[in-house]
C-alpha cells in the first residue's frame, strides 16, 4: 500500500506540474505515503478479478530537490559554509 501510495502521489505531481503548478520541494518532504486511516489493514484485497493493468513506473519525478539537500548539508555541518 506504501509504494501505491508513494506512486499516487508522484502521479499527482506529475499533472500539477504539467498543469504549470509550481511544487516546492519543502512541501513535498511533508507529504507521506503512509496515511493509514484509509486502509483496511485485514480487509480482502482481491484485485486481480478487475483485469486491469497498472501503467508502467516512471521513477523520473521533475522535481529539483538540489534546495532541499544544501540545507541538510548545511545543517549537517557539511555544506559549502563549513
Amino acid at each position: 500500500m506504501i509504494f501505491h501510495n508513494a506512486l499516487d502521489i508522484a502521479e499527482i505531481v506529475r499533472q500539477l506540474l504539467e498543469e504549470g503548478w509550481e511544487i516546492d520541494p519543502e512541501d513535498l518532504a511533508h507529504i507521506s505515503p503512509y496515511l493509514t486511516e484509509h486502509i483496511n489493514r485485514f480487509g480482502e484485497y482481491s484485485t486481480h478479478e478487475l483485469g486491469i493493468q497498472p501503467d508502467a513506473y516512471d521513477p523520473k519525478l521533475d522535481v529539483d530537490f538540489t534546495p532541499l539537500r544544501e540545507q541538510d548539508l548545511t545543517a549537517a555541518g557539511l555544506g559549502q559554509d563549513a
